[in-house]
């Protein structure tokens, strides 16, 4: 299929978001970026895929999100029940529609059974992997493009380790997400019926308290803290705003003094 005919496609769809359609739009009228959104697919690898907000299977959109995910979900199918009943914890940071994709990785994966832990607001990457060991999960999904122009976002993919996954495992889920061509058809759940069902769960504060705990524990010296700590001035800047609240509330724990600018 030429990227012309996967343009037209997408076209056809009367259901994209106003956003896309704006961006579909836009599209139509310039040749080579129409080209670049349609022709190839967006790369997936080993730290998942990163790319720009728009229409097209070249960009990081609601299906480009369902595409990766069905192509998780038919990985940990092929491992059998432990894997998906060990479930996928997600977090997202403050890029443009991050929730939103979280909750459509949630609710591909709860289509085909999968249980998920979905943070009720935004969280900064490693407590994502503190998550997925915390719960016993299978994988983690973070919705993020760490230090990219605010234009991207992305989905970041880690194993029961917390860490990202090794290429092994990488290159299968890849194999699979090549596989689901489709991206229109991908299932989706309803999300009042994952809840009341008890497969989509959403943490917070519980996961938080035992990530705070944690951090506690790394401090090295607690009587260097004591006494020099309520004088001690520093400057913390969250980046895109998601470390803000644990490193403050980490901060306070520890006795330091906090402000914010």
């Amino acid at each position: 299929m030429s990227f012309e005919d996967t343009y037209k496609l997408w076209a056809a769809q009367d259901h994209l978001s106003p956003e896309l359609r704006a961006d579909m739009t836009r599209l139509a009228k310039d040749d080579e970026a129409r080209e670049d959104a349609f022709a190839v697919p967006m790369s997936f690898g080993t730290a998942g895929m990163r790319g720009t907000y728009g229409a097209g299977i070249n960009r990081f959109n609601e299906y480009t999100v369902a595409q990766a995910t069905a192509g998780l979900a038919r990985y940990m199918d092929e491992l059998g029940d432990d894997a998906k009943q060990a479930g996928v914890a997600i977090s997202f940071d403050s890029r443009h529609n991050s929730e939103m994709f979280a909750h459509v990785a949630a609710l591909v994966l709860g289509a085909v059974g999968i249980k998920t832990y979905v943070f009720d607001s935004l969280r900064p990457t490693p407590e994502l992997s503190f998550a997925v060991r915390d719960l016993h999960a299978f994988a983690g999904i973070m919705i993020t493009a760490s230090h990219n122009p605010k234009q991207y976002n992305g989905y970041k993919l880690y194993g029961a380790d917390g860490g990202q996954l090794p290429p092994e495992a990488s290159d299968k889920i890849t194999t699979y997400v090549r596989k689901v061509t489709d991206l229109f058809s991908i299932e989706r759940a309803n999300e009042s019926d994952l809840r009341a069902s008890g497969l989509m769960r959403l943490i917070g504060e519980d996961v938080d308290q035992d990530y705070l705990d944690n951090v506690a524990t790394v401090t090295i010296n607690h009587d260097l803290v004591k006494r020099v700590g309520a004088t001690m001035k520093l400057v913390y800047t969250p980046l895109h705003g998601t470390g803000k609240f644990p490193v403050m509330r980490s901060l306070q724990r520890a006795a330091l003094p906090t402000s914010v600018w």
